[in-house]
């Protein structure tokens, strides 16, 4: 689950975004702020992973408050979402490194395809104590024309890149071979989809098939991560 707080003076806008952001599987909004100052408060108090941020705020900015969260090397990500199109703004606030960067009026695929993005940066960090140039250019250059695979390699139809990285990511947090019926459960799709899912990691090498024998009926094949 990524948790975000959203700081928004507006108070109509901040609900459009509530709902977006929670319509992306895999997202909470845990807190809200109207200004900079309080919005600083609040990231210091609930510890969020992501802050969806407007620029143009009272009693303190959108760029000073980024100013402070790395003045304070906070350890938080910032998507900036605001009307602002000015090149110097955008340049002030791509230098404080914000993760990606908004502009209203948006529609809810482009929050989604940020979102999702950030899922899969956040999988990546998360799960690899070193990573390959390739990989670190996926971090950093996200494909937003094509879908791409764990191996940079194009996705069957009707598969998704986010919904591939949750799986990834769930069985490698597992300590034990787990079934796709547990998959399934665990992230939340229908057991059919997470088979085809995981047939196609086993195919990728991503994953390994371990053959469970017990009582009376089939043997069933449970996944294992492989380690790399």
């Amino acid at each position: 689950m990524v948790t975000v707080l959203l700081i928004e003076d507006d108070p109509m806008v901040r609900e459009v975004n509530r709902h977006y952001i929670e319509q992306v599987k895999g997202n909470k909004v845990i807190g809200y702020a109207c200004n900079g100052v309080e919005g600083l408060e609040k990231i210091i108090e609930l510890q969020p992973d992501l802050v969806f941020m407007d620029i143009f705020m009272p009693e303190q900015d959108g760029v000073a408050t980024l100013q402070k969260i790395r003045e304070k090397s906070i350890k938080v990500d910032v998507i900036a979402v605001t009307a602002a199109n000015e090149m110097k703004t955008i340049q002030q606030v791509l230098q404080l490194g914000v993760f990606d960067y908004i502009m209203k009026p948006f529609k809810f695929e482009r929050i989604k395809q940020s979102l999702e993005n950030y899922y899969s940066y956040k999988n990546k960090v998360n799960n690899k104590l070193e990573i390959t140039q390739t990989e670190l250019d996926k971090i950093l250059h996200f494909d937003q024309g094509n879908q791409k695979d764990l191996l940079g390699e194009g996705l069957p139809k009707g598969l998704n890149i986010a919904t591939l990285e949750k799986i990834v990511s769930y069985i490698s947090e597992q300590t034990t071979p787990i079934s796709a019926e547990a998959v399934a459960n665990g992230v939340g799709l229908a057991r059919v989809t997470a088979r085809r899912y995981l047939d196609y990691l086993e195919k990728q090498s991503e994953v390994k098939i371990v053959i469970q024998y017990g009582g009376i009926g089939r043997p069933i094949n449970q996944y294992v991560r492989v380690e790399k």
